[in-house]
Order: structure tokens, then sequence, then C-alpha cells
């Protein structure tokens, strides 16, 4: 029985792409092999190049794997780390203690 895929949304498809993209340039520019990083990471030739399209369908292991054989994996780090709006929620829902009235 096939199991139901995720949809993602065709914006999401292009950040994929533009990491899978990143990740493939880190590669090149070390002058590594997809053999080699595959076999470091402990991953398939094949799995490596579904990353590398920014394949939606390869676990997020996969990723930090060959992250870490390029010696990006701290780069995961940064994700959401400034999360502007969700600082504005959390400020929109601050409690404000009121005042005592004065003295008369």
């Amino acid at each position: 029985m096939k199991s139901k895929g995720l949809t993602i949304l065709p914006k999401l498809e292009s950040i994929l792409e533009e990491v899978g993209e990143n990740i493939k340039i880190a590669r090149l520019r070390r002058k590594l092999t997809a053999v080699q990083v595959s076999e470091r990471a402990g991953i398939t030739r094949t799995t490596l190049r579904s990353i590398e399209k920014g394949g939606s369908r390869v676990s997020m292991a996969g990723y930090i794997q060959v992250l870490f054989v390029l010696g990006l994996e701290r780069d995961l780090l940064e994700l959401a780390k400034n999360d502007e709006l969700g600082r504005r929620l959390q400020d929109t829902k601050l409690i404000v203690k009121k005042r005592a009235p004065g003295k008369k």
C-alpha cells in the first residue's frame, strides 16, 4: 500500500532547491566527489543527488549528515534564530500590570 506523500508548496520547493544547490556548491568548493561525500555521510549516491536537487523526500538526518561532512552542520543553528514575527506576537500578549490608584 502506498503511503500518502506530503504536499510541498511551490515556494517551499524552491527553497529546498536553493538549499540543495548551496550544498552542491559547498561540496564542489571543497573539491569532494559525490562518492566521497555520500560514503562519509553514510548515504547512497542517489540520496546525495536528491539532496543536491532539494528533494523533499529526504529526511533531515540525511541533510545534516551531508552538512556535517562539509563542516557546515552548525548552519542549522541559524534557523529561526532571528524570529522577528514571533517576538512581535509575543510582545503583543505581554501582561502589563495596572498601577494602584493614586492617593487622594
